[in-house]
């Protein structure tokens, strides 16, 4: 298997933690997002990473971690039940409102990103938790905004997972 990555992409990083949390070994080809080479348009014609290789190219993060829990159900990052798991996918439907603002806080403009943050569901399920947690990180740590107390606890225990508190190394090299 193969990802075809880039540290500071937050997208990337969802499948980072997805298959660290499914104990999978996979092999890493960086690509450098301010000069694409032309061989990722092959992969995805968008020339977005993350894109997975596990036999066929693969884009888009929350396709991605589907497949994952699809191909490697143990262990499972969705929970148990039909309405749970719809729920999670819902909560990363609806993330992309935050996004945004985020990218709004990126580029210096006015936006909403500390509000929408207090009132994210988070903790309920690890599935929803891992796709929010990358722009979480770098807002926090890249942005310096200030995380409401409730989302910066959730953060530190998130932080306990691997998983986790090997994307805040990621980030904290960036």
């Amino acid at each position: 298997m193969k990802l075809y990555d880039a540290p500071r992409c937050p997208f990337c990083a969802r499948v980072r933690i997805a298959l660290a949390e499914k104990g999978l070994s996979y092999e890493t080809i960086e690509v450098d997002l301010n000069d694409r080479p032309a061989w990722v348009y092959d992969l995805n014609a968008t020339g977005r990473v993350p894109v997975l290789d596990d036999g066929f190219p693969l884009p888009e993060s929350v396709v991605i971690m589907e497949y994952l829990e699809e191909r490697h159900p143990e262990p499972p990052l969705l929970p148990d039940g039909p309405v749970e798991r719809a729920r999670a996918r819902l909560s990363v439907q609806r993330f992309g409102g935050v996004l945004h603002d985020y990218y709004a806080l990126r580029r210096g403009e006015d936006n909403t990103l500390a509000e929408k943050l207090a009132v994210l569901e988070v903790g309920q399920s690890l599935y929803a938790d891992i796709a929010y947690v990358p722009w979480v990180i770098r807002a926090r740590d890249l942005l310096g905004l200030e995380l409401p107390e409730r989302i910066e606890a959730w953060l530190a225990e998130l932080a306990r997972r691997p998983s986790v508190a090997a994307e805040l190394e990621v980030v904290s090299r960036l």
